[in-house]
């Protein structure tokens, strides 16, 4: 039951994360100052911030234009979720401490 929980808990903070840093980029966007990479955006979402993110894309209104945002969030998030339930129903227990 604890790597459910330390799961949750790194969940939670990349997700805080990725919200933080699409607002970040947003506001260096409007001061037209030096921008945060498109790859660690995605980079960001890959490893555990994808929701995190897409509430940043649509809260901020940040690269809600660029398709390769508002189609890759989302099937990152769809990948991570399917990849959670693949985790769930193995036949044996993973831990991680």
């Amino acid at each position: 039951m604890e790597t459910i929980y330390l799961l949750a808990i790194y969940s939670l903070f990349m997700n805080i994360i990725a919200f933080t840093v699409m607002g970040i980029d947003k506001w260096k966007a409007k001061k037209r100052a030096w921008r945060i990479p498109e790859a660690t955006l995605f980079i960001l979402a890959a490893i555990g911030g994808s929701i995190g993110a897409i509430l940043g894309m649509y809260t901020f209104r940040h690269k809600t234009k660029h398709r390769s945002f508002v189609w890759g969030m989302p099937a990152i998030l769809i990948g991570q979720i399917l990849f959670a339930i693949l985790l769930f129903y193995l036949p044996f227990d993973i831990k991680l401490m």
